[in-house]
């Protein structure tokens, strides 16, 4: 069999893609990105939290993001659904202003770009308009490569010493091999538009992102972006939503406009850009994070509800492990799957900790008032996990949260396959 002059194939150029693929390609290694569609393109996900400071920084893009025009965001704030809001809670107040406390509302056609471009100039070869359709597998299970449809319709075979799954939401590998799961609980749905000249802050507070409860446990956001446009969009039950028969998102979205005061006020001026997008079901995991010649990042390996805005970070933050611990594997000349466990451990204790408060903040009976009330200095750890510092014990604070509302167990996944297990693939 020819080999593949690739050391790293990564299918997706979005940021987790990306991310690893640049992280591989600055340490020397040949890599090859595969993205199906022509970038710049669409993507929802626009509001990035403190702690994706950390991979934004290894990648170099700071000073790239800080001359940019994307919207500064320094601040959340939540609103109840008449109206009454918090104080924003602002960032600098527990995290360092010039770093980590700034950080932005970013059009992700743009950002996915500034990170594919980053990619590139590290020494990654970029292929769009490059569809993968098949995984390239021996008869024990481990994948060799991968089957591609280029721009001319012309299929090519590709090998490489591993494949990175970075595909998304879409979760390529992951769904031909029967690991794809979804969550016991979180089954939302989520509508979407964006506004043109809507109401927003002003100063400090003009970036802010807004989470605007209605009465049923979901939530709108409210994102506020560069030339004056806002993302907007409701997330609930996928019954509730449809209740009556509704079936169409825009009647969805407006009927739940007027649930909460704040948001019907700072819509009430401006326009609607015409349309509207809708997902559901989209909090996933993938029971395996890797096995013989193939590693998930980013959405694939997993995606939780985005009440929280943790996607981007989640995404990034696995992109530089993945990338980093690639690399070493590239060196010492071992990719066996079980040298990918400690990634596999980094990114669930990460996932699991943002879990319990997304849990928790669909019980009707929580409230972070209520635990903070009982338990002050639990306001710092709550402010860590919700800003994305995702890598650290918080077994405490989960213990003071069981006092009002249940939290769910660790789901055991994510680890490596057992390589008996993938030779039954």
């Amino acid at each position: 069999m020819k080999l593949s002059t690739h050391d790293v194939i990564v299918i997706g150029g979005g940021p987790a893609g990306s991310s690893s693929a640049a992280i591989l390609a600055e340490q020397g290694h040949k890599v090859l990105v595969l993205e199906r569609e022509k970038f710049p393109r669409y993507h929802i996900g626009e509001s990035l939290i403190p702690f994706t400071y950390g991979p934004l920084h290894r990648l170099g893009l700071i000073d790239e993001l800080k001359k940019s025009h994307f919207t500064k965001k320094y601040s959340v704030q939540f609103v109840q659904p008449d109206g009454s809001k918090t104080q924003p809670f602002y960032f600098f107040n527990r995290y360092d202003r010039d770093s980590i406390a700034q950080t932005w509302q970013v059009m992700r056609s743009e950002f996915d770009l500034m990170l594919m471009n980053k990619a590139r100039s590290q020494g990654a070869e970029v292929r769009e308009q490059t569809e993968v359709t098949q995984l390239l597998r021996d008869d024990n299970g481990r994948v060799l490569g991968v089957r591609v449809k280029g721009p001319d319709g012309q299929s090519q075979d590709l090998l490489a010493r591993l494949v990175v799954d970075a595909t998304g939401k879409e979760a390529f590998a992951s769904h031909r091999l029967g690991w794809r799961v979804g969550d016991p609980y979180l089954n939302k749905v989520a509508v979407w538009t964006y506004y043109k000249g809507s109401k927003r802050q002003s100063g400090i507070d003009e970036g802010g992102t807004t989470v605007a409860f209605l009465p049923h446990k979901g939530w709108f956001w409210h994102i506020p972006m560069h030339d004056d446009l806002v993302s907007v969009g409701v997330v609930a039950d996928g019954k509730y939503l449809s209740r009556d028969g509704v079936r169409d998102p825009k009647a969805m979205f407006d009927r739940e406009i007027g649930e909460n005061r704040w948001i019907e006020e700072h819509l009430s001026q401006g326009e609607c850009t015409g349309e509207f997008w809708i997902t559901s079901e989209y909090s996933k995991h993938s029971r395996f994070g890797c096995c013989e010649g193939l590693l998930l990042v980013g959405d694939a390996y997993a995606f939780l509800d985005p009440v929280f805005s943790s996607g981007v970070m989640l995404a990034l933050k696995s992109g530089v492990l993945a990338g980093d611990a690639i690399s070493q594997a590239l060196r010492d000349n071992d990719l066996s799957p079980e040298r990918f466990e400690d990634y596999g451990k980094q990114m669930r204790m990460g996932i699991e900790n943002m879990r319990k408060l997304v849990y928790a903040f669909y019980d009707p009976k929580f409230s972070f008032k209520d635990v903070v009330m009982r338990y002050p200095d639990a306001a710092g750890e709550l402010t860590d996990c919700l800003s994305g510092d995702l890598a650290k014990d918080y077994s405490g604070l989960w213990e003071k949260i069981r006092e009002f509302v249940p939290l769910p167990d660790d789901l055991p996944y994510g680890m490596p396959m057992p390589a008996q297990a993938a030779a039954s693939l």
